[in-house]
């Protein structure tokens, strides 16, 4: 059998400060349990992948252990820790509301949080995706949520907090986990592939974050994707290849035949696009993000919008030297116009074409409006 282990599984956090992007939200836990301030039900809301369920085991590893460090770190020596790590922890209870969500199961746990805990402080109770437990088991829950005992302490986590009926969401102390950032998500990787001693690039580590859409878990597993792909050393070129991405050159290329008003070199490259089997919707959707960076970077105090990397950066800057802040307004314009038409066109690549040779006559319109 094989030992090998997915990357989200091999290199989750196993400590506050090891959580990447929830900074805020780890600190703040951090001081609940220097001050002994806990609460008794917490609710971590947030999209797929920011590090819920994970800071949710952090904090019940870390309120038990009995020889905290001077960091507020579970020590992963002491008995407590030790059973926790080896999965035979009588103190942290996990149940998935998505498969255990009705009245029985609640009650069943109810029962469990009746019996002091043995070993340790608290009895921490984890309740994944608790959204999907209907609305007779959440009614029998109130109440214990409510007054639980002094040891017990519940951590709710959902992607999808609107569900959570009001009575819940008023027992519970709430934090919001964010969309982690496209830096930190390439820093994380930029250390896995390093402890995994495979040579990446950082452009190909910035596609892969983008990718991710702001999910550490969907970034890694990506990145597990490529390695089987490429092998060790992974290139961006690879990066594009596997995960069928067009490449930045081609946007810089198109906008560059868009300022020499060339129709035909505009036309000839949507059609090398189109041979290469890219949807020429995403290009039309590519194009606009595209013409949207060049905008940012024409402004030193919004130039941190761009979330790409330094060198590919710098492309964007240059070239943003040789456009008008007008032309640039008018080619977003034009291809907002053609995302939404897209859907209703019967000649959609006509509808493309059409746009392209807008990008192109944007000069000539401008020059004429202000004559």
């Amino acid at each position: 059998m094989s030992d090998f282990v997915v990357s989200a599984r091999k290199y989750r956090p196993q400590t506050f400060d090891t959580v990447v992007g929830q900074k805020s939200i780890t600190a703040t836990l951090k001081n609940a349990i220097k001050n002994d301030h806990l609460a008794q039900a917490f609710l971590f809301c947030g999209s797929r992948g920011v590090g819920k369920t994970t800071t949710a085991r952090i904090l019940a590893k870390t309120i038990n252990c009995s020889n905290r460090t001077e960091k507020l770190e579970a020590c992963d020596t002491c008995d407590s820790c030790e059973s926790f790590n080896t999965g035979s922890s009588l103190n942290i209870f996990e149940l998935d509301a998505a498969s255990n969500n009705s009245v029985d199961d609640i009650r069943s746990l109810i029962e469990q949080v009746r019996i002091a805990p043995q070993l340790g402080t608290h009895k921490v109770y984890i309740i994944d995706e608790v959204h999907m437990l209907s609305p007779s088991a959440f009614n029998a829950f109130l109440k214990t949520l409510e007054e639980p005992p002094k040891y017990a302490i519940f951590i709710l986590a959902t992607t999808e907090k609107h569900k959570i009926i009001p009575t819940i969401l008023s027992r519970c102390q709430i934090f919001d986990f964010n969309r982690i950032k496209i830096a930190d998500i390439a820093s994380h990787l930029a250390f896995v592939a390093k402890e995994e001693g495979i040579t990446v690039d950082d452009n190909a580590l910035h596609v892969i974050a983008q990718k991710a859409d702001g999910a550490l878990r969907d970034a890694l597993s990506i990145f597990d994707q490529i390695v089987t792909f490429s092998g060790n050393t992974i290139t961006y070129d690879n990066v594009l290849e596997n995960l069928n991405i067009l490449d930045y050159d081609y946007y810089f290329r198109i906008v560059e035949s868009t300022q020499k008003e060339d129709i035909p070199a505009a036309l000839l490259l949507l059609n090398d696009i189109v041979e290469k089997g890219f949807d020429t919707h995403n290009f039309v959707v590519g194009l606009a993000d595209h013409y949207r960076n060049l905008l940012v970077c024409q402004d030193v105090r919004t130039a941190s919008l761009l979330e790409v990397s330094d060198d590919i950066q710098q492309k964007y800057v240059e070239q943003s030297k040789a456009l008008d802040g007008n032309h640039i307004i008018r080619a977003l314009g034009v291809l907002s116009k053609t995302d939404v038409d897209y859907k209703v066109s019967k000649n959609q690549r006509l509808l493309v074409e059409m746009a392209l040779m807008q990008l192109c006559s944007i000069n000539q319109e401008l020059q004429k409006k202000n004559s």
